[in-house]
């Protein structure tokens, strides 16, 4: 049976809340998983090749921008994002750029797991970029937790 991925609001407890300002895009989607939020996160970012072609194609596009293709060097990453916070609870990773910041959060309580994204455009280039990629974040986004609840599927069954 597949995954219900569901469109949510951000949790209340998430440390994602400190973040928003006014104009900023904010998303949440959720799925039923007793996975411990590191354990989800890791799961999240292991794209299957269809959303890492589409990660190298964004690359390719906005190289002649100045945008990052890669996270700043720190060593502490969820895939290619710097992390901010971790927990049992929450995984926060992301980084700033000249165009928009952004974050993104895994959050695991009562049973869910929780993918929330957090991005403050900085001008009208970074809504543009918002408003191309939003298609594609959401595909990502429904995948990443859909394959989150098969792995706790998977580990339930063992």
């Amino acid at each position: 049976m597949p995954a219900t991925v569901i469109k949510t609001d951000l949790p209340a407890q998430s440390r994602l809340h400190g973040y928003m300002r006014p104009g900023d895009f904010l998303d949440c989607y959720r799925v039923q998983s007793t996975l411990p939020a590191p354990d989800a996160a890791q799961i999240i970012v292991a794209f299957p090749q269809w959303a890492k072609a589409l990660v190298a194609l964004r690359g390719v596009l906005v190289a002649p921008f100045g945008l990052r293709n890669d996270a700043p060097g720190e060593s502490n990453k969820l895939g290619p994002f710097p992390v901010e916070h971790t927990s049992d609870t929450e995984v926060i990773a992301g980084f700033n750029d000249k165009h928009l910041d952004f974050r993104v959060s895994v959050y695991r309580a009562d049973g869910q797991v929780s993918l929330a994204t957090w991005v403050h455009p900085h001008n009208i280039g970074g809504r543009a970029y918002l408003t191309a990629i939003l298609p594609f974040h959401i595909l990502i986004a429904r995948n990443a937790l859909a394959r989150v609840a098969g792995a706790d599927h998977l580990a339930g069954a063992a």
